[in-house]
């Protein structure tokens, strides 16, 4: 009975150690360690209980969870997903989020975010936002190359008035805004009144930077025509330059948005109203595509 006993211990001692080997031998082979950091895209995954990431953990457009006991040596960073760190996930360091558009980390790489200001940040939010608007500038431009011309020569011919018009047509908005809104009918005509504002907004800011990159570029070069896709460009970059500094930037922007608005609705008025171009000339489509 006793040698019934003692093989019934050995047995179940032997069962445990061996139930025990297959745990640690399963656990062993399920956890992964990544030397070289881990790279995630587009797909939703999760970091296990003893996996390792030795180096950074970068999510692209996808959703991540880190376990409780697993362990991201470096940073983690986001971009247009979600990280989600369970109770004993070990991140040794910084969790940085970029799909929320306010880390300069995601537009400018190379600079710290930690070592950057709230006024740098707000400055670089402001240039992108007016690189955003620069090239809506010029695709008004391609889209309608004639319009922009006839309010460039506007704009040459007739700058006090085209500030004027620009003014009054930036007060009235908001009457006929509330106008249309009481009418009940009128509420749609809402939208393509501002649609029609930002349109002439656009094509009027074209038209000063038309005009102001051809003076830039005649005095530089005064025998040579530039392309009215160069001269453009060129004006954008120095209207751009001057609505970005600080105190002054706001006035230039409030003159090249009445003076340009007020330009595009001229554009659409008939020129024998406002007198003969230059030259006693007629404003042809040709004279105005040599513009």
């Amino acid at each position: 009975m006793m040698h019934l006993t003692r093989l019934a211990r050995v047995v179940a001692l032997s069962a445990f150690a061996s139930s025990l080997f297959v745990a640690l031998a399963t656990t062993g082979a399920t956890a992964h360690t990544y030397n070289h950091g881990k790279t995630v895209w587009f797909t939703d995954t999760e970091i296990p209980e003893g996996d390792e990431v030795r180096g950074d953990l970068n999510v692209f457009f996808a959703n991540v969870a880190c376990d409780s006991g697993a362990q991201i040596d470096g940073n983690v960073n986001v971009y247009f997903g979600d990280f989600d760190p369970h109770d004993g996930c070990d991140v040794g360091g910084r969790v940085n989020d970029f799909s929320n558009g306010s880390s300069v980390g995601m537009l400018i790489p190379w600079l710290n975010p930690d070592s950057v200001s709230g006024e740098v940040a707000a400055e670089n939010h402001r240039l992108f936002e007016q690189l955003g608007w620069d090239i809506v500038v010029v695709f008004a431009f391609l889209l309608f190359p004639l319009r922009v011309r006839i309010a460039l020569d506007r704009v040459e011919r007739h700058p006090g008035l085209s500030a004027a018009t620009g003014t009054l047509a930036l007060i009235a908005v908001i009457p006929i805004m509330i106008l249309l809104a009481i009418s009940i009918i009128g509420i749609p005509l809402i939208v393509l009144e501002i649609a029609a504002l930002f349109a002439g907004a656009w094509i009027g800011q074209a038209a000063v930077s038309l005009l102001i990159g051809r003076r830039l570029y005649e005095l530089v070069r005064p025998h040579t025509t530039p392309s009215p896709l160069g001269a453009l460009v060129l004006g954008l970059i120095v209207v751009s330059a001057a609505e970005i500094l600080p105190v002054v930037g706001w006035a230039v922007l409030a003159v090249v948005w009445l003076v340009g608005l007020g330009a595009a609705i001229l554009a659409f008025v008939r020129e024998v109203s406002l007198g003969p171009p230059p030259g006693g000339a007629p404003l042809t489509g040709t004279s105005m595509r040599q513009a």
